[in-house]
């Protein structure tokens, strides 16, 4: 491991033993792909699902192992022998989570739990990825990782219960333990759920009304490559074990400002309507995420390398050769 004063350590995974558990998604697959790009030999714990793995489906330089993070079995089976569990599998989906909670308790919480135990029996480090939302509205400006926690949302409570869960292993039983807390990552792969696909997918589609909830709210948002980055130094700092790390840009745009640059920088023309089915309820609504991430840069060297501006054409870029896999807003990856 690193401390802050190896700022380049943490690029070289030769002859780890890595395990990331919801590998077949978004941020899981972008984290495989730079962890085999740094030289780690790469376990892949994806969901379930007839059709393979993910994003990883078909790739050969990659041990695929197929599960439910609800299964306990499975992932002692999965995690053995290897030396860092990358825990990211959840249910993410924020509006879902208002209609079946009890699912984001057995996937989130009792989930976390079983990576917690198969990473202490086979003697594994776990990084347990958090997320910005646990801190809810911001209370103070750029938010710490000592900011309050609130749950304004099943979603956001559940992560919450995830967060102490993945702790309380350091804490009772000496487990090396990092949460690791990434605000608003977008790029390549994301699907229509999170806002910046759901408007580029529209605006390459050709509509001229983008259907949104509210706009806003500010978000701090963060390329997936550089939260992958961001992982992997976390990973390898030893004053992060025990301990909360943020990672995000430090940068906030309000959501319809991010309209405005999307349509600037797609060409298109469009106006913004209310989407009612992506209104939070009053109180559960986020109005403001700001990332303070220090620690991140003071302890583990990172700090984002891709602009806001250079993200979005590329995931605009993404976006336009893969418009099929958005059709009629059902791409869910």
């Amino acid at each position: 491991m690193t401390g802050a004063g190896d700022r380049d350590g943490w690029r070289d995974w030769s002859g780890t033993k890595v395990l990331v558990t919801g590998a077949g998604g978004f941020i899981g697959s972008t984290l495989v792909e730079h962890l085999l790009g740094a030289g780690a030999d790469v376990r892949a714990f994806c969901h379930y699902h007839p059709q393979g793995a993910g994003w990883l489906t078909g790739r050969d330089d990659v041990e695929v192992v197929l599960g439910d993070v609800r299964d306990q079995s499975r992932l002692v089976h999965a995690a053995a022998g290897r030396d860092v569990v990358f825990h990211l599998a959840a249910l993410i989906g924020i509006p879902y989570s208002y209609e079946a909670p009890e699912s984001y308790v057995q996937t989130n919480v009792n989930g976390t739990y079983n990576v917690a135990s198969a990473c202490l029996r086979a003697g594994a480090r776990l990084v347990h990825t958090s997320t910005s939302e646990v801190y809810g509205t911001a209370i103070t400006v750029p938010i710490a990782e000592d900011h309050p926690l609130q749950p304004q949302s099943p979603y956001s409570a559940s992560k919450i219960g995830a967060d102490m869960m993945a702790l309380s292993f350091h804490h009772a039983f000496d487990l090396p333990v990092t949460v690791v807390r990434p605000f608003n990552t977008y790029g390549p792969r994301q699907s229509a759920r999170a806002v910046i696909p759901t408007i580029l997918s529209q605006l390459h589609a050709g509509q001229r009304q983008v259907k949104l909830g509210a706009t806003t709210p500010t978000r701090d948002f963060n390329y997936v490559d550089d939260t992958a980055r961001g992982f992997m130094a976390v990973a390898r700092c030893e004053q992060a074990v025990g301990d909360v790390v943020n990672v995000g840009s430090g940068r906030e745009i309000a959501i319809g400002d991010l309209v405005e640059l999307l349509v600037e920088i797609t060409g298109a023309e469009a106006e913004v309507v209310t989407d009612e089915a992506r209104i939070r309820p009053e109180a559960s609504e986020v109005e403001r995420l700001l990332a303070d991430s220090t620690r991140a840069r003071e302890w583990a060297g990172w700090a984002p390398e891709v602009t806001l501006e250079e993200g979005l054409a590329r995931t605009s870029a993404w976006i336009a050769e893969h418009l099929h896999l958005f059709d009629a807003g059902t791409y869910a990856r």
